[in-house]
């Protein structure tokens, strides 16, 4: 691959990886749309982590995860390659 290609790549994984990521932190939470059995005027009020969400520390670590794993791989990609030496026939 060029080093074009190997950009592109590097932000789709970016991409798919800020997908997933939002997929993995928003599991268990329930669903912003919809009815969601809130009074506006009652005193009550309802927390992702009371409603079988992740806490916010775990949160963090999924997102840090994530993120290493595309600061690694855009690494590898986007290192420079040696160029080849043309060192003859081989005898």
């Amino acid at each position: 691959m060029n080093r074009g290609q190997r950009v592109v790549v590097v932000v789709g994984l970016g991409v798919a990886l800020y997908f997933l990521g939002g997929w993995v932190t928003t599991r268990g939470t329930p669903s912003q749309f919809g009815w969601v059995a809130y009074a506006p005027l009652s005193n009550t009020y309802n927390t992702p982590v009371g409603l079988g969400g992740l806490h916010p520390w775990v949160r963090l670590v999924i997102w840090l995860v994530f993120t290493f794993v595309w600061v690694v791989a855009s690494v590898l990609l986007l290192r420079s390659r040696p160029a080849e030496k043309d060192t003859g026939p081989a005898e």
